[in-house]
């Protein structure tokens, strides 16, 4: 079993409190992601599951067994960073199978577990070079298979892909998801900025803000039903419009569920970008911020067009004063 329950876990650095009262049930073989903005505490409680950093109060356990006090070496867990961290004088090879030689493995367990790793990286033909002689990506992915040869309960990544350029970003985003499903009995949980990364790989997405779990969920879940005016305004790019009323609660619609050219709500056309197939036009519409629509290529406004505009009542999502779904 590779299952993580984490109870009222709080973790402070001196007098501030980083996490608080954390609980999670991530079930045995399943890809969780965390994500919030900078500073929420999501790197902080992948640190302390791994045991990098020591927790302050609460319980974790890892397979069943509380690890509170248990070294990071003993958890049975693997981390994978985002700097790569390859010793730069070992071949792909040997930077892959340096934790079973300090572990005293057979020769022949750790040529077959840096084989069947390469095979599933798609490494093979650089096991004998250099980390010099690779691309980032490649560099990202011998870091992958390193720790896939120690065969742990639970992977850990800590934002693998940030330093990589978009192209990269895509290509080893696919190979994280076909060594999920070469995985299947392997706990992963992963830490990311980025919601495509999120929406793509993950079973749930936990969703962090000040140190607090604000929604755990599917990507659909997450996406079609936030339970908070600030999951709401986190999940989806471009984010959700969030219309303000006297009363103090909020109407939140989806750009691309606002249809132009009907209906009776009318705004400014102030902003358009192009992305290709899609476009978003900014209306300002008297609100604090401008109304974002995404549209196709072919229906996209001019700016300074005054247009009409309307939007499904099915798809729209009510916040009440305090910020919570009532709906």
């Amino acid at each position: 079993m590779s299952d993580i329950k984490v109870t009222n876990l709080r973790k402070n650095f001196g007098a501030v409190e980083v996490l608080k009262d954390i609980n999670l049930d991530i079930r045995s073989g399943e890809f969780v992601i965390f994500v919030g903005p900078s500073g929420c505490g999501k790197s902080t409680l992948l640190r302390c599951i791994s045991g990098l950093e020591r927790i302050s109060g609460g319980a974790l356990e890892i397979g069943g067994r509380v690890v509170n006090n248990v070294p990071a070496s003993k958890r049975g867990i693997a981390m994978v960073f985002q700097s790569y961290a390859l010793y730069p004088h070992m071949s792909v090879r040997e930077n892959m199978a340096y934790s079973m030689k300090l572990r005293r493995a057979p020769k022949t367990e750790i040529e077959v577990r840096v084989a069947d790793a390469a095979r599933k990286l798609q490494l093979a033909p650089y096991l004998d070079r250099y980390p010099r002689e690779l691309s980032g990506g490649q560099r990202q992915r011998v870091a992958i298979g390193r720790a896939i040869v120690r065969d742990p309960q639970v992977f850990l990544f800590d934002e693998p892909l940030s330093n990589l350029d978009a192209a990269l970003r895509v290509a080893t985003r696919l190979e994280i998801a076909r060594l999920k499903e070469s995985l299947p009995q392997t706990t992963m949980v992963y830490v990311t900025h980025d919601q495509v990364e999120a929406m793509t790989l993950a079973d749930r997405i936990v969703v962090l803000n000040a140190g607090r779990v604000e929604q755990v969920g599917t990507p659909e879940e997450l996406y079609e039903r936030p339970q908070s005016l600030f999951v709401a305004g986190f999940i989806g790019s471009p984010k959700m419009n969030l219309l303000k009323a006297e009363d103090g609660t909020t109407t939140g619609i989806r750009p691309e569920d606002i249809n132009l050219g009907s209906g009776p709500h009318r705004g400014k056309v102030a902003y358009v970008e192009y992305l290709g197939a899609d476009s978003y036009a900014f209306l300002d519409i008297g609100q604090d911020e401008l109304l974002t629509v995404r549209q196709t290529r072919s229906e996209t406004p001019q700016v300074g067009d005054v247009v009409s505009y309307d939007y499904p009542v099915e798809r729209v999502h009510r916040f009440d004063a305090q910020g919570m779904r009532v709906n």
